[in-house]
């Protein structure tokens, strides 16, 4: 079984760096020349410390990183496998690449073959605070990728961060700011500097099991840190939320936040369990599903595994499952008045939830009031 290691981050110089670094003896790379993706196709180069052993051009329909990596290249990585002649490969995931649909489909497509060893992301200390609470694009950021990518570079980072089995840090300045953020976005992460990453390769760091748990939707992050410029504030209530008053306020929460995230119970929504993500300045709410409580106990497999944990745990007896709980983190966060504006936010005991008027509706495709 051939190990392999994902390399992720955003930026291509220092990612390819680690790379290099990483690169010795048996070692197969593969990695992507995107020069040519907006006119449909990309180049694949696998190659040892001694040269190249194949080069591809691939045309893609559509002009997208993931589509460039998708069902090509784990049929490379299998007949690397096969010769028998390497010892591990590293694949360099373009910095728009989705490492974690990456990660399940090499253990979905060829779990006798390959075996995905560990997850590393690269970051640049010197952007990452700020880029993970701003609201730029990764446009914005000059990164290859699809026309259509609306994402955030926020959204993009903290991606990578929080699938990560192990954080690799390529400068020498605001080193201690994001060692904080990144085990706060993820706490079981290990953080080193670029000098010690190759002690990170061949170890096996990566359970496919423990990080399908970990980001499954409307999860929190707990982190172990609380002292510091990095705060995360933990808030839950066993009240739904006013629709108009959180409405209201969503600017203001994520306004100084890198990430918010979590489960989320509108009073107008009763019959849809919402999740919360925020990455900067940006957040979406969406329907994860229906709440435990509205399904007979056989179909309780349909609803991730954390959220049946928690929900053991807080059953109420005359609600059940329903609840909000949320986690936000950002670099000098104001705990009490996110909490004070959370508090606000929630439906009064003397507010009835009946006939209110809903501004999310119209967002939540599938929900219970759209």
């Amino acid at each position: 079984m051939l190990p392999v290691t994902l390399l992720t981050g955003v930026d291509e110089r220092i990612r390819a760096a680690v790379a290099d670094e990483l690169l010795t003896g048996d070692t197969v790379l593969v990695e992507y020349d995107l020069t040519g993706l907006v006119g449909g196709s990309v180049v694949r180069i696998a190659r040892t410390a001694a040269g190249v052993i194949d080069e591809e051009l691939i045309r893609m329909g559509h002009p997208c990183v993931s589509c460039a990596l998708r069902g090509s290249l784990v049929p490379l990585l299998v007949s690397i496998a096969a010769t028998e002649k390497y010892g591990a490969a590293i694949v360099s995931v373009p910095g728009a690449g989705d490492t974690q649909a990456l990660a399940e489909e090499i253990a979905r497509d060829a779990g006798a073959e390959l075996r995905v060893e560990a997850v590393l992301t690269v970051l640049d200390p010197t952007t990452f605070p700020a880029d993970v609470s701003g609201d730029d694009f990764i446009h914005d950021r000059g990164v290859p990728t699809a026309a259509e990518d609306g994402r955030a570079i926020a959204e993009v980072l903290i991606r990578q961060v929080e699938y990560a089995n192990a954080v690799i840090l390529s400068g020498t300045t605001e080193i201690e700011t994001t060692r904080a953020l990144a085990l706060a976005l993820n706490p079981q992460v290990l953080v080193r500097p670029a000098s010690a990453a190759r002690e990170l390769f061949g170890v096996r760091l990566h359970d496919p099991d423990a990080a399908e748990a970990w980001m499954e939707p409307g999860s929190i992050s707990a982190p172990l840190q609380t002292d510091g410029p990095v705060r995360t504030l933990v808030w839950q209530s066993a009240r739904p939320f006013h629709p108009e008053r959180l409405y209201d306020a969503l600017e203001e929460l994520v306004s100084t936040s890198a990430r918010g995230k979590g489960t989320v119970w509108l009073a107008s929504q009763p019959h849809s369990r919402l999740g919360w993500d925020s990455f900067g300045t940006n957040i979406a709410l969406g329907v994860l599903g229906p709440w435990l409580a509205d399904l007979p106990i056989e179909r309780w497999s349909e609803v991730g595994q954390t959220h049946q944990a928690r929900s053991a745990l807080e059953w109420h007896p005359e609600h059940g499952d329903r609840g909000s709980y949320l986690s936000i983190t950002g670099v000098d966060l104001d705990i009490r008045e996110l909490e004070r504006l959370l508090d606000g936010c929630v439906l009064r005991t003397d507010e009835s939830d009946l006939k209110l008027t809903d501004p999310f509706a119209p967002y939540l495709e599938g929900s219970t009031a759209a």
